[in-house]
């Protein structure tokens, strides 16, 4: 590198005119830069530049030499502003994670316009509502709706998730409704089938609850479909039924109680040092199509 930087030294003192011009140019006193053009020369064997007390001059090797090195330290420019250009756009192959039904609903809707301004980029949106192994699986990153846990990973939140329970009139009108937390069990609860429980806060603090009822199925669109249905009470984000809820299609019971609200949507990702573009584009361009008050809360 110290090769490189006399090679820069010398096409400075050429283009300056002088050393002396040079070296306050560079930040260098005309000593040092004097020993840099003479190990120059001393380790190509040739003379560079002759020198006089008012001027210098090119040698024939060193006019040759001279434009051979402007072409290097042009190349070596362009090289830097291509690398700064690309870290400002995204390319390539982004891989995210994201929960089955909140990328059919909130994400493949608006992939167009991202897609459109990226032009280079190409986008593997793989829905799984399993947690991913996002380094060991070569995700850049992941959409989770959760509580995060402490982890090696970046998180970075991109909406609140507002969660209480529903019914249809349907099932209200039939079933009346729930009068206290514990009278749920009289009702039907609806929940995907993965043994969790619901965990609510309520007037007295935090609560929880493990749904059963007679609808046993792995999927939580299942579920949505069958508390529209009228077929019982499900734990639901308004993320997934607000257009439900302000047609009247859905109403909250037990209004008192909904899930913590440390639960929200973030965008999950191994680093934060040198962030790839394609990644930090994507990730504000959701923070931004959400915001502070998501769509699906607006109404």
């Amino acid at each position: 590198m110290s090769e490189f930087n006399d090679m820069e030294i010398f096409a400075r003192v050429v283009s300056a005119g002088s050393m002396s011009a040079a070296g306050r140019e560079l930040g260098l006193s005309p000593a040092v830069v004097s020993k840099r053009l003479r190990r120059l020369e001393e380790r190509l064997g040739t003379r560079l530049l002759q020198r006089t007390t008012r001027q210098i001059a090119l040698t024939e090797t060193g006019q040759g030499y001279y434009q051979r090195v402007l072409a290097i330290l042009s190349g070596v420019e362009e090289a830097e502003a291509f690398v700064s250009r690309r870290s400002e756009q995204a390319h390539g192959l982004l891989k995210v994670a994201v929960p089955t039904t909140f990328g059919r609903m909130h994400i493949a809707p608006h992939l167009e316009p991202f897609m459109r301004a990226n032009p280079d980029l190409s986008v593997n949106l793989v829905l799984a509502d399993e947690f991913v192994d996002i380094v060991g699986e070569g995700y850049d990153l992941a959409i989770r709706i959760a509580e995060l846990s402490d982890s090696s990973l970046v998180a970075r939140k991109l909406a609140p998730v507002e969660r209480f329970l529903v019914a249809a009139p349907r099932y209200v009108a039939e079933h009346g409704t729930p009068r206290s937390f514990s009278d749920l069990e009289n009702h039907v609860c609806l929940a995907a089938h993965n043994g969790d429980p619901w965990r609510l806060v309520g007037p007295y603090g935090a609560v929880s609850w493990r749904p059963a009822g007679p609808l046993l199925t792995n999927s939580s669109e299942v579920v949505r479909e069958a508390v529209l249905g009228g077929l019982g009470i499900a734990l639901r984000s308004t993320w997934d039924i607000g257009p439900e809820l302000a047609a009247g299609l859905l109403v909250r019971v037990l209004g008192d109680y909904a899930a913590s609200r440390n639960i929200a949507i973030y965008a999950v990702y191994p680093s934060r040092q040198y962030l790839p573009a394609k990644v930090r584009l994507f990730i504000d361009y959701l923070a931004a199509l959400y915001g502070p008050i998501p769509p699906w809360d607006r109404n």
